[in-house]
């Protein structure tokens, strides 16, 4: 079985641009948080917005970026739902529209398989720019790794809370909206409407029996695909 999860709103129980833009002040922070919004319940092509938000922050200091990244809060449950399905030998992976720099730490604190992420890039310690590898079509970076490992859709479970996750439900057999907005909790199969990931573990249970003895023997198999 594989999890692909979107991290801001899902993995994680915040979202890092607006955050960062209080460096600026209020101002900046409500311009920022307008666009997220915007972007998040599809009313705004995504890859601008993405793009403008990061342009309205250029002039940021590396070292300011890379605290607040690594002190975002990791979304309650999250820990407990990754160890249990690291245990039952589930494949996790993460797909966002954010960056590296908070991304990177969950591969370790979450246990997560894979990550894929943008990056910010920063000239002389600055921010000046963005490298867009993930587009608002977050699954053409995880069909590779679906036929990598021989997955089914049937196989492969989607939780996203934003319009511009959306692509990712065509390749899942089964999608959750976490706390999600209106367009996505329309088509997703179940939605979990409290901030607390662990009560993912019910709904995976119920969809697919006793996940956890099921999956174990195909831990080692997809683990050598990886590699």
């Amino acid at each position: 079985m594989l999890i692909i999860f979107d991290v801001e709103g899902v993995l994680l129980n915040a979202e890092y641009l607006p955050i960062l833009a209080q460096v600026f002040g209020p101002t900046k922070e409500k311009e920022i948080w307008d666009i997220t919004k915007q972007g998040i319940r599809g009313d705004i092509d995504w890859e601008e917005g993405l793009r403008r938000r990061v342009y309205a922050l250029r002039g940021t200091r590396f070292q300011d970026a890379k605290v607040i990244g690594e002190n975002l809060e990791i979304m309650p449950g999250a820990k407990d739902l990754c160890s249990a399905l690291k245990n039952a030998g589930w494949k996790m992976v993460a797909v966002s529209g954010g960056f590296t720099i908070i991304t990177e730490r969950l591969k370790k604190e979450l246990g997560l398989d894979l990550i894929f992420s943008n990056e910010l890039i920063f000239r002389n310690g600055i921010l000046d720019d963005i490298d867009l590898k993930v587009t608002s079509d977050k699954s053409l970076v995880v069909r590779p790794i679906i036929k990598q490992l021989g997955i089914k859709k049937e196989e492969i479970v989607v939780v996203v809370d934003g319009a511009n996750d959306l692509k990712l439900f065509d390749i899942a057999g089964y999608t959750v909206g976490f706390c999600p907005v209106d367009i996505v909790k329309n088509k997703a199969d179940d939605v979990i409407e409290i901030r607390n990931l662990s009560l993912l573990k019910n709904l995976l249970e119920k969809r697919f029996g006793n996940w956890i003895l099921n999956t174990n023997q195909k831990e080692e198999e997809m683990k050598n695909k990886l590699k």
